[in-house]
């Protein structure tokens, strides 16, 4: 059972055009699916599983009524305009698009194919949409994350640490929606008498050179927002945070499983499957301007008691009871 749930925006939809279901079936539809990850990652199949579940349920089956065209980034931001462009010139009928990166290079493309986003956390910031409950142009999707959950991170931060005083937010301040949590973080740091640093970092080197800087302050402890430029180094993250005893709260259950600490957020599986729906009410004749940008439904909370162990760190019972997953 999910602990965490927000509440879906509501607003209403506009039929663009007029799209009856025996029109829609006569002919294969053509998906374009932008990903921000390797092919043959276990995350990724996960996902893309959950993504195909969200349109078979609604009837649109790869290979029969629907052709899906994959690109893949390997998580390498450098890669997303080439990726877009041979996208856009298949002329799909609607594009998945994962993560702010690629989204930006879609919108670079085109205006008019329709896009569905997943793992955007401000896309009004971002300029993606004109508001959440009316987005007014050709993107929706469903949001990642409100900048509130930062607080959230803090607060299991103290709670399994309560001698921290001092955080270091990690990010690329250019891949992702960076300052959209920073500042929320930087409103909430005098409840709970924690010192705020940022740490802004593009490779490897930036990665290591920030956490060597952070161990040298007593009490410390790394919050990550949701970012491309960690996910692709999250081994080395990980391994640095033990060998600094660094306790570190993640936004993805994918850092935990692979060593880190915690984790606390959105449940991707149900993300692509909510962008599934979204999918086929735009291929069903439903204009994305008028579809509100939807909130998540799920979240989870993973913990791993063995990382825990080799921190010295002793988690605590009401942390334990709210884990979704607890890796031991």
């Amino acid at each position: 059972m999910r602990r965490r749930q927000f509440i879906t925006l509501l607003g209403g939809t506009v039929v663009w055009p007029v799209v009856t279901r025996a029109q829609q079936t006569d002919r294969s539809r053509r998906i374009g699916v932008l990903l921000n990850f390797t092919e043959g990652d276990p995350e990724v199949k996960e996902r893309l599983a959950a993504f195909r579940q969200g349109l078979e349920k609604r009837g649109w089956l790869e290979g029969r009524n629907i052709h899906v065209d994959y690109r893949f980034t390997a998580v390498k931001t450098d890669r997303f305009p080439a990726l877009a462009k041979e996208l856009i010139a298949l002329q799909p009928d609607v594009i998945l698009a994962h993560s702010t990166a690629s989204v930006a290079a879609l919108q670079n493309e085109t205006r008019t194919i329709p896009i569905v986003f997943v793992n955007v956390s401000d896309p009004i910031g971002l300029r993606f949409v004109s508001s959440l409950a009316r987005p007014g142009g050709n993107l929706t999707g469903v949001l990642h994350l409100e900048a509130s959950i930062v607080s959230k991170w803090l607060a299991m931060l103290k709670e399994i640490a309560p001698g921290i005083t001092n955080v270091a937010l990690l990010g690329n301040r250019r891949a992702t929606s960076f300052d959209y949590f920073l500042q929320f973080a930087q409103a909430e740091m005098p409840s709970l008498t924690i010192k705020m640093a940022t740490s802004d970092v593009e490779t490897a080197a930036d990665i290591e050179r920030s956490i060597e800087t952070l161990a040298r302050v007593p009490n410390s402890g790394l919050v990550l927002p949701p970012d491309s430029t960690t996910i692709a180094h999250r081994d080395l993250i990980i391994a640095l945070a033990a060998r600094h005893n660094l306790p570190a709260v993640y936004p993805l259950r994918l850092f935990v499983a692979a060593g880190g600490l915690m984790s606390y957020g959105t449940d991707q599986n149900d993300m692509f499957r909510l962008a599934g729906s979204y999918v086929d009410r735009i291929l069903r004749g439903d204009n994305p301007a008028e579809l509100p940008v939807r909130a998540p439904t799920r979240f989870e909370t993973v913990v791993n008691l063995k990382t825990a162990k080799a921190l010295g760190l002793t988690v605590p019972p009401g942390l334990l009871v709210a884990a979704d997953e607890v890796i031991e």
